[in-house]
This record gives C-alpha cells, sequence and structure tokens, in this order.
C-alpha cells in the first residue's frame, strides 16, 4: 500500500519528510521568508509548506506534533501587523482555493480557505450571486477575513464573519470538526474570529444573496456638518463610509444603496492613474523631508475630490477602493454612541498638531465606517453597533514613514471611547486589558485550552495578546521592518 494511502499517524518520520517534501519551499526561494503587503512585518519561518489538498494539511500538522513545532496559516499577508507571522512552520494556504458547493437556491457557498474574495466573487458572479457585504479590498482570503471579523460598512450589516454558516475546521489533534451554530457551536463562534489558533480552517461555508448592483452617491461635506449630523448620513443608506481629510476640514461621504439602475462607473485616468496615484505617491514622498508636504497632500486630495458624484456598478467594484501604497495602518471599533464625542476629540487633537511647526502630519484619510452588533466572542462588534475609525501613513515608494507617535497618540483617544482594536491590525493591548473589553475573553480561552492544549496554534502575536507571554521572542518588534522609534 502506498504512503499516500495510509493514516499520517501510521507513516514513519521519512515517510512524512518524503511526502512534504514537494510542498516544502525551498530555503533559497524569496517564498521562503514572508512579508505582509505593508512592506511593514517581515519573518524567517522554520519552514514554509504550499498544501495543494487536505491530505497535506493534515501530514504537516503530524510532523509539527512529532518535532513539537507551531504550525501559522497565512494567506495572502495583507493583515498590517505580525498576526501571519511566525518562527515555527509557516502554512500558505493560496493553493487551497477551490469552491466547493453552490447553492443558487438556498443561497450558499462553500469553498475552500485559501481562496481570494477576488475569485470568489468571479465564482458567485457567473451564478448570479454576490457576497452580501466586502470590506474595502478584495485581495484577501476568505479564511483571513473571517478569522479576523473583517467587517465593511453598513449600521445595519453585521462583520462578514456572521455571514458564514458552518465550518470545516482541522484540529490540532489531527481530527476534523464540522462545525455551525446547531453543531459544536462554541467551536464555531470562536473560530469566526479566531485569529487562527482554533485551528486550520478547511472549508466555509457562506451565506450569499443574488447578485446585485450598487448606487454610491459621494458629496463633500464641512467636518461639524459631518458629525453634527452623523446618525442622520449612517442611517440615510445601507452601506455609508466616510472618508476624512483632517488638513482640509471636509469629508467625503460616501452613501451606497442597491439599484437595477445600469451600470456608470465613476473615475478617469487623470484621477486613477496619474493624479490620484502618480502625482500623490511623489507628494508623500516629498513630505518625508518636508513636513509640510503632508498638509498640501490632504488639502490637493480633497480638491481632486471636491465635486458631487454618483458611481453604479457591481457590488464589490463600489464596495472596494484602492490602496494605493505600502502602509503601516492602525484601526479601532468604539460603540456607535461613541462616535461624534471621538471625532470631536480626534479633530481637536489633529488641529492642535496642525497648527504645531513641530506637530505631526497624519496622511489621508481618516476612514470611518459602521457595522451591526453581534454575538461573536473576539468581535469588536460584539454587543453593540460600531463605528470604526482607521488611520494609515503611507509609505511612498516603500520608504519608511514616522507612525509610531501619531499612532500612539490616535489609539489613545479611541481607547479612551471604549475603543477595541481590529484583530489584523497591530495594537498594543494585553489579556488584562482585552479581557475587559470582551465579556466571552475567558470563554475564548479555555476553549483554546480544550481543543489545543499543547499550543500548536498559537505563533507570537496570539501568545502575546490572548496568553499574556513577555520578552523578545514574542514582541512585535521582532518582526517589524521598521523597528526606529518614528
Amino acid at each position: 500500500m502506498s504512503a499516500t494511502n495510509l493514516q499520517p499517524a501510521t507513516l514513519s518520520l521519512q515517510d512524512l519528510y518524503d511526502l512534504l517534501h514537494p510542498i516544502t519551499v525551498p530555503a533559497s526561494s524569496p517564498r521562503a521568508k514572508f512579508i505582509n503587503w505593508g512592506l511593514t512585518f517581515a519573518c524567517s519561518p522554520l519552514s514554509v509548506f504550499e498544501p495543494e489538498n487536505e491530505y497535506q494539511c493534515e501530514l504537516i500538522l503530524e510532523l509539527a506534533r512529532r518535532e513539537g513545532r507551531t504550525v501559522r496559516a497565512a494567506g495572502v499577508g495583507h493583515s498590517p501587523s505580525d498576526l501571519a507571522c511566525t518562527t515555527g512552520y509557516m502554512v500558505r494556504t493560496e493553493k487551497l482555493d477551490g469552491v466547493l458547493e453552490i447553492n443558487t437556491e438556498k443561497r450558499y457557498v462553500v469553498a475552500q480557505s485559501g481562496i481570494t474574495l477576488h475569485a470568489l466573487h468571479a465564482h458567485l458572479d457567473a451564478h448570479g450571486l454576490a457576497m452580501m457585504n466586502v470590506g474595502s479590498i478584495s485581495d484577501q482570503t476568505l479564511g483571513g477575513i473571517v478569522t479576523t471579523a473583517t467587517h465593511g460598512s453598513g449600521i445595519d450589516y453585521g462583520v462578514i464573519s456572521t455571514h458564514v454558516m458552518s465550518l470545516t475546521v482541522l484540529l490540532a489533534d489531527g481530527s476534523r470538526a464540522n462545525c455551525s451554530r446547531q453543531e459544536n457551536p462554541e467551536l464555531f463562534i470562536a473560530s469566526i474570529c479566531g485569529l487562527g489558533c482554533t485551528g486550520l480552517l478547511l472549508s466555509i461555508q457562506l451565506q450569499v444573496e443574488p447578485s446585485f448592483r450598487l448606487k454610491e452617491v459621494s458629496e463633500t461635506l464641512s467636518f461639524d456638518d459631518t458629525v453634527r449630523s452623523i446618525e442622520a448620513i449612517a442611517h440615510a443608506s445601507q452601506h455609508v463610509r466616510l472618508w476624512w481629510f483632517p488638513a482640509a476640514g471636509v469629508v467625503r461621504v460616501g452613501s451606497a444603496d442597491r439599484t437595477h439602475e445600469p451600470k456608470s462607473p465613476a473615475g478617469s485616468w487623470l484621477w486613477h492613474s496619474f493624479l490620484g496615484a502618480h502625482l500623490v505617491q511623489f507628494m508623500l514622498f516629498l513630505g518625508r523631508y518636508i513636513r509640510a508636504f503632508n498638509s498640501w497632500t490632504t488639502r490637493f486630495a480633497a480638491w481632486l475630490v471636491r465635486d458631487p458624484a454618483i458611481a453604479i456598478d457591481d457590488s464589490h467594484r463600489i464596495f472596494n477602493v484602492d490602496c494605493r501604497y505600502p502602509q503601516h495602518t492602525t484601526e479601532w471599533a468604539i460603540p456607535y454612541a461613541n462616535t461624534q464625542a471621538c471625532l470631536y476629540e480626534l479633530r481637536a487633537w489633529i488641529d492642535e498638531e496642525l497648527a504645531s511647526p513641530d506637530g505631526l502630519r497624519p496622511h489621508f484619510p481618516i476612514e470611518i465606517r459602521f457595522s451591526d452588533s453581534d454575538d461573536i466572542w473576539l468581535s469588536p462588534s460584539n454587543g453593540q453597533k460600531t463605528c470604526w475609525i482607521g488611520i494609515v501613513q503611507y509609505k511612498p515608494y516603500g520608504l519608511n514613514v514616522p507612525y509610531q507617535q501619531l499612532f500612539k497618540r490616535f489609539e489613545a483617544i479611541l481607547f479612551r471611547h471604549e475603543g477595541r482594536p481590529h484583530w489584523a491590525k497591530a495594537h498594543h493591548l494585553r489579556p488584562e486589558t482585552l479581557r475587559a473589553l470582551y465579556p466571552k475573553f475567558d470563554d475564548f480561552v479555555q476553549l483554546l485550552d480544550r481543543v489545543d492544549p499543547q499550543g500548536m496554534f498559537r505563533n507570537e502575536y496570539v501568545q502575546r495578546h490572548i496568553f499574556g507571554k513577555r520578552g523578545p521572542n514574542v514582541d512585535a518588534a521582532m518582526f517589524k521592518t521598521d523597528s526606529s522609534p518614528l
């Protein structure tokens, strides 16, 4: 009998090595090292595997058990943190990208966790279906957005994990678990914002809806008019997102609703390919040396989008935006009820910075979105309608820029307004603080102790933020591409 027909536990160590050799990335390959999309975190795993089927995933876990190694799944590496980083084994999931089932009558899709949203959109569109909500990008894998409770925008729409119907999880002991709200409910509710540490997600059943177009109406308002009317604005359309240009004192308000009108995409070559991309990036580059350029860039960008605009297109094309350039970024979720007070405090702080010749100069834009409440244990929207506020510092041409002091002060304000950090993005909160923010935090920890008592899926990020480990071997700085105190 061929070794490939045997259970992993029955194989010799040499058989495991032989079977894993074809999917092991050579040490000389660039893919043997990992760097995220934002060029902000990097690591050199002990070994990198690129499995093509679920049996190979079982073999990787069997080898990890025998050698006492940790295992970390990583997709395309879009998370702007060390969430995917590891010094143990890394499993790159991009080849686990199949669509296993599409049911147009019951409106669901079953797909492997490594499929990107771009690919999933194409499969769904071919069957007249679409995701119910999408974030600002579709580069991530389905598994990645589920394990971090990634969100889109819509005050009555939950994070995307709320659309998950069931999962198949490969556990640390090599067994498979099917879970849903009816079957293994605790494993399910923990895994749909599980940070990749409940097990290896093999397949995901996702609720979808008939394909639709969105009509997005965009207009520029003053900051004061926007915040004063935030309640009306957030509830005026199905999907609302705001782009705040602090130095210009204005907010671009985008309000999108489902429509049957014919397509009419917005944008032009002048904005998207020259002024809005190349020229802005050059101005950001100059801002590394001439502080005032950052404010001028914000005002210039606000001027470019000053006129009202209407765009009608396939849903995911309206949901998605161009992230432009590599970047440092942080995003926090606050209770929706605290939105006005938080934004006013942020404005007061940023105005002080802009008024000082030596003040910090945030890049643009500050993105503001909304989501409905949910009951997912570690979801930042757990138990409350939520306002998400995110800030970026772009890395023009991939070059580093000052950001750490800016982010520190930004996060302090969000924390004062009961903020919870986006799990996929870098933050400094430890278990003693997170426990107070998440009523089910200890339930999550206890479940991990049951399903993974040896900590196979606990990389440095999980050890630091969930289990409170300290020291240089779990510090995020060990994975940063720039550790300077900027």
